[in-house]
């Protein structure tokens, strides 16, 4: 596996483009949006949220894929 020196944001974006998964790229984009602290959402809104993720069997707490909307 390769190293990076993540320096800046542009380095981390185009490290993490350049890398892929089965043949599979992500599309990854920077948001520069500040949220609140102490936020959290409904029960309603995060079983929205958790229908798009598809837990691993072996590793469930660190390999998730999430569907796209």
């Amino acid at each position: 596996m390769g190293r990076a020196k993540l320096v800046d944001v542009e380095v981390m974006l185009s490290w993490a483009s350049s890398m892929s998964w089965k043949g599979l790229y992500s599309i990854l984009s920077l948001s520069k949006t500040v949220y609140q602290k102490g936020i959290s959402l409904t029960k309603k809104a995060m079983k929205q949220v958790e229908s798009r993720l598809q837990r691993n069997l072996l590793l469930p707490k660190w390999d998730i894929l999430i569907q796209p909307l």
